[in-house]
């Protein structure tokens, strides 16, 4: 099942299957290690829309809203 970034629950797993976005936006999540074919885990995100936690290796990256809304991942079971 494909779903957006923000629809993963908190400790959730999903590998990163398409990144819907300019070239500066796929630039910029790349300098933080997230790009397709990634896993990564949702750590937290706060209310009304405010910033989401993930880990990606051994390394915790907070991201806006509006970026994980781009972002589709694979939800792993």
């Amino acid at each position: 099942m494909s779903t957006d970034l923000t629809q993963l629950k908190e400790g959730e797993r999903g590998k990163i299957v398409d990144i819907q976005g300019g070239f500066g936006l796929i630039k910029r999540l790349d300098a933080l290690g997230i790009k397709v074919g990634e896993e990564i885990t949702k750590i937290s995100s706060q209310l009304m829309k405010g910033p989401i936690v993930l880990q990606v290796k051994n390394t915790q990256v907070a991201i806006g809203y509006g970026m994980a809304k781009k972002i589709i991942v694979e939800v792993k079971e």
